[in-house]
């Protein structure tokens, strides 16, 4: 089986992350594209009535998505990726996990920030699927590479045995 990993990105660092850890990790990449994009308006987490905002505060905001990953039941595991916002996975997140059968597949959440760690995000996002969602990580923009391909290896001997 293949790994994946998938990605939502407001600002890019989530993106770099992202990629550097596909290729150390030797899997697919995936971006999770909004239907509309976000502007720098709607990310200004500062006011109450931005997009981000107004999509976080309710738990039912679903954004769509502009595309879909094909066959995702060939990957045995998939690291999803995302900046924190408001100590959680973003909504676009949420969305990405409903629109799929997560059976047999173990989500890995990491997510990109410069203090504030995965908070709920993995109670959060088990509830949403019927696959297993184990303990993510934090990582900031500046992660070395050994760091990264330490964590992605420790998913290797469960990923030789699905």
């Amino acid at each position: 089986m293949k790994t994946l990993v998938a990605y939502f990105s407001a600002s890019n660092v989530t993106k770099r992350v992202a990629e550097r850890l596909a290729t150390l990790a030797n899997a697919d990449l995936f971006e999770i594209v909004p239907q509309e994009p976000y502007t720098k308006k709607d990310l200004d987490w500062n006011n109450p009535i931005s997009r981000s905002s107004i999509e976080m505060k309710g738990r039912t905001a679903r954004p769509a998505i502009a595309r879909k990953v094909d066959n995702i039941s060939q990957y045995s595991h998939v690291f999803v990726g995302f900046p924190i916002w408001w100590y959680r996975e973003p909504s676009i997140i949420d969305t990405f996990l409903e629109s799929y059968d997560w059976k047999g597949i173990t989500v890995i959440p990491f997510c990109t920030s410069g203090g504030s760690e995965l908070g709920d995000s993995r109670n959060s996002m088990q509830r949403l699927i019927k696959g297993t969602v184990v303990d993510g990580k934090r990582f900031p923009a500046s992660v070395k590479d050994e760091e990264l391909k330490a964590w992605a290896d420790e998913f290797k001997y469960t990923q030789m045995h699905n």
